[in-house]
């Protein structure tokens, strides 16, 4: 199976089966986010301990598989990770779609790497960066306490 194969499974398993969907127990931070252009809608619950770690993310939402995937993707990517990591990796991966072809990261292991570059294909089509973008600006709107609700219309 060749890499971009590798990557279509990642997407396809993570848009039908998404991981971390629901939401948690006792959550500390939540943000709304949306994608007017593709109807993506992404609620995103972050429960974070007294040491500032990430016990629990999860989502609830409606989107294209693209969306889900992502979403899914970058739950299991933060959670236990501490708020610090996390904000690096959301900083990571914002810069792999719009910048960078690699995630540098050396908070990820490398089955991590590869499921966060599953996404990176998204690049060829500047319609579906947005779909891919969300959740992780919804997480950061989340991280910092923000009430409004994302739009990807109003982010670059």
């Amino acid at each position: 199976m060749d890499l971009k194969e590798l990557y279509q499974d990642i997407i396809l398993e993570h848009g039908k089966s998404p991981k971390n969907f629901g939401k948690c127990e006792k959550y500390t931070h939540e943000a709304k986010g949306h994608n007017p252009l593709c109807g993506d809608q992404v609620h995103v619950y972050l429960k974070l301990n007294n040491e500032k770690n990430v016990d629990n993310v999860t989502f609830e939402g409606t989107g294209c598989a693209i969306s889900i995937a992502s979403t899914s993707i970058m739950t299991e990517l933060v959670k236990g990770k501490s708020l610090e990591t996390a904000k690096k990796i959301v900083i990571d991966f914002l810069n792999m779609i719009k910048n960078t072809q690699e995630i540098k990261s050396n908070d990820l292991d490398e089955d991590q790497k590869i499921k966060i570059m599953s996404l990176s294909g998204v690049k060829q089509y500047p319609m579906r960066v947005k779909c891919a973008t969300l959740a992780w600006h919804t997480l950061t709107s989340a991280i910092n306490g923000k009430k409004e609700e994302v739009n990807t219309e109003v982010i670059d």
